[in-house]
This record gives structure tokens, C-alpha cells and sequence, in this order.
């Protein structure tokens, strides 16, 4: 779903949120950390926010998310996409609901049930794209390797081989990097940057299987709490317990 096309007027412009400011693409999925990285962004850049649908648990609530968020950032670009087909892969506990998503302290060694195989990859597959057809030169995604280890599209050296992709991957003019503001902070560094840029942390959603109450027992809200609890702030969104 696109917010339509570029107006004509400068009142138009400044009411639909264009600045004279460069345009990036920036990947949202209605959690915190995107959100954040969302807030660097409008620092330097007008948003053009992207969010993809596909086929987790929480994919209502998320959007609901992301449409707040893109809402409070005037973003005067939107597009919506349909990934449905990760989820009808499956492999991953987020988009397969027989599989249970981790809850508690003790979680397996090695890469988590809730990785996506290659979703990364493809969400940015997409965002490039866009950003091509818009001119936009960044995409910043919120991705973070300290608080996602397991997860091999959340590392330095993934989003460096992809901006080699794009390199050769795109027109020869074409001059687009992807951009990883959060990818060395802990939760607690992330929260007190957003807080700090003024980032709308009570529109996010981080639970990885509740749409009316976060469970505040998978490893997300986990990992949320704690970021929290260490940065000294309330979280500003309701738990079951």
C-alpha cells in the first residue's frame, strides 16, 4: 500500500510529513528496535517506512503497530508487502503454531526455533528495491547482534556481504547501503537512545504470541523487561503478569 504520489505543492509536502530532507527506506516491524532505528533516521532523512506481513502469530497486532508508528513519524511514504509465502514454509516457530515458542530462562543452545530461515535476506530484498524505485541511497534496519546471537542475518558480516549484493545487484547508478544504527547496543542502550529521540516506545509490540496482553514469558518480552528494568524506565505497554 503506497501513501501516494509525491504532491505538488510545498504546503502539500509539509503537511504530508517532505521535508527538504534526503528520503530512506526504513524496515518496521512494529517492535522496538525498528522503532528506534526509525527515530536515527528521521534525524537526517524523511521516511519512507516499509513493513512486512508474513504469516507470523502476531501479524494483526504488528501491523496495528507499524501503522501507529509510520503515523506519529508523518512518514510520507508506506508500503505494506505480502511475504505470505515465509510462513507457509514454516521452519520456524514464529509462522508454525505447532511449534511452542520458547518460554522461560533456559532456552536451547545454538540458532533459536523463532529464526526465520533467511527472512532477513528477503525483507531487505524487498526494501532495496523500493528504495530504488523511490531514489532513496539508505535503508536502515533495526537489526542487533547482541540480542539475537543465533540468528545469522543479524550479524556485521551478513549486512556487509548484502551491501555487496546491492553493489552488483542493482543499475550501475543505483547507490543504496543498508544501515544497522542499533547493531552493537544491548536492549537497554536501545531504549534509552529512543527515549532520547523522542521514539513512541509505548506504540511497539515485541511479543512474539500475544495480540491483546504481551505474555511477558517468551524470549522477546523477556529480553524487553530486562532491557527495561536495566535502562531504570516502565515499560509502557500492558503484560498478562
Amino acid at each position: 500500500m503506497f501513501s501516494g504520489d509525491l504532491p505538488k505543492t510545498k504546503n502539500k509536502k509539509r503537511k504530508l510529513g517532505f521535508t527538504s530532507k534526503p528520503l530512506a527506506v526504513v524496515l518496521m516491524s512494529g517492535g522496538l528496535d525498528s522503532c528506534v532505528a526509525a527515530a536515527v533516521a528521521r534525524q537526517s532523512f524523511d521516511l519512507a517506512c516499509f513493513h512486512a506481513n508474513y504469516g507470523q502469530r502476531t501479524l494483526r497486532r504488528e501491523l496495528a503497530a507499524f501503522r501507529a508508528q509510520a503515523a506519529f513519524f508523518r512518514a510520507p511514504r508506506v508500503l505494506e508487502a505480502d511475504l505470505l509465502y515465509l510462513g507457509a514454509m514454516g521452519g520456524s516457530s514464529l509462522t508454525d503454531v505447532s511449534r511452542p515458542v520458547p518460554a522461560g530462562e533456559a532456552e536451547p543452545a545454538g540458532i533459536p526455533s523463532t529464526y526465520v530461515p533467511f527472512r532477513n535476506s528477503n525483507l531487505l530484498a524487498a526494501a532495496v528495491a523500493w528504495a530504488e524505485v523511490l531514489g532513496a541511497g539508505m535503508v536502515f534496519i533495526g537489526a542487533n547482534v547482541l540480542d539475537n546471537p543465533g540468528y545469522p542475518d543479524c550479524r556485521p558480516k551478513y549486512f556487509e556481504a548484502f551491501n555487496r549484493l546491492i553493489e552488483v545487484g542493482t543499475r550501475p547508478e543505483t547507490r543504496i547501503r543498508i544501515h544497522t544504527p542499533l547493531i552493537r547496543l544491548d536492549k537497554a542502550g536501545i531504549i534509552l537512545l529512543g527515549l532520547e529521540l523522542g521514539a513512541p516506545l509505548e506504540l511497539t509490540w515485541s511479543c512474539y504470541q500475544a495480540e491483546e496482553l504481551a505474555c511477558g514469558q517468551c524470549s522477546s518480552c523477556r529480553l524487553r523487561l530486562k532491557g527495561f528494568a536495566a535502562a531504570g524506565v516502565a515499560d509502557p505497554i500492558p503484560y498478562k503478569r
